[in-house]
């Protein structure tokens, strides 16, 4: 899933949502706290739009929990347009702060920049590991590094979540998709073949660490 839109106001969100889905997005929308991590936790997202003004557990809550886990990037949107509210929502980990009553146009302008910034970029470098996204090769140690195409984007992730535990669930609803026929024993077993291949000692992973009960933690 491209964007997970969080907002109360049903017609909103929906006018929001047409538009993206239009833009070649795809989609899902929340209207309150609890749907929203439901969504998020099964299907993952490229970039979250929260409102902070929710039913319940407000927006501040959703924005903290999910950048406990993710670095996924995260634009509020908000009435709320008091200094207090916006250095909160900055400081708990969104990437913007957007005030109501938006500019469709503005938003949408927003949104194509962060994924431009954040999914576009050809390059991506963690230490002695060089990834090549446009031509899909890996080195490390200038040594060209054989891998599939799921390892690849798995790895992909990891980095660019480096230092966030990332649950299994969220990790193969990404990688493989909610739908596909595959269990998640399959995760299991591309993290093994992994580690084979950027450790130094697979057997003792220093880059690729198990959080057990949750997932995987890429420092």
């Amino acid at each position: 899933m491209d964007v997970l839109v969080v907002e109360d106001n049903k017609e909103l969100s929906m006018v929001l949502c047409d538009f993206l889905q239009a833009e070649g997005y795809t989609v899902s929308a929340a209207e309150n706290a609890r749907k929203a991590l439901s969504l998020y936790q099964r299907y993952g997202a490229r970039l979250v739009v929260l409102d902070i003004m929710l039913p319940g557990e407000d927006g501040f809550s959703i924005c903290e929990k999910i950048r406990r886990e993710s670095n996924t990037p995260i634009l509020i949107v908000s009435a709320k347009t008091g200094k207090e509210d916006k250095l909160l929502g900055l400081n708990l980990g969104a990437d913007d702060y957007m005030e109501k009553p938006y500019d469709i146009d503005i938003m949408l302008a927003k949104i194509g920049g962060i994924f431009k910034r954040r999914y576009s970029a050809d390059g991506l470098v963690d230490g002695d590991i060089r990834i090549n996204k446009m031509n899909r090769t890996v080195v490390k140690n200038n040594l060209t590094l054989e891998m599939t195409s799921k390892e690849f984007e798995l790895l992909i992730l990891l980095i660019e979540n480096k230092g966030r535990t990332l649950s299994k669930e969220y990790i193969f609803n990404t990688i493989w998709g909610s739908d596909s026929l595959s269990e998640q024993q399959t995760l299991t077993v591309h993290i093994k073949w992994l580690r084979q291949k950027i450790e130094e000692d697979p057997k003792n992973p220093q880059k690729i660490l198990t959080v057990w009960g949750v997932g995987y933690k890429y420092i």
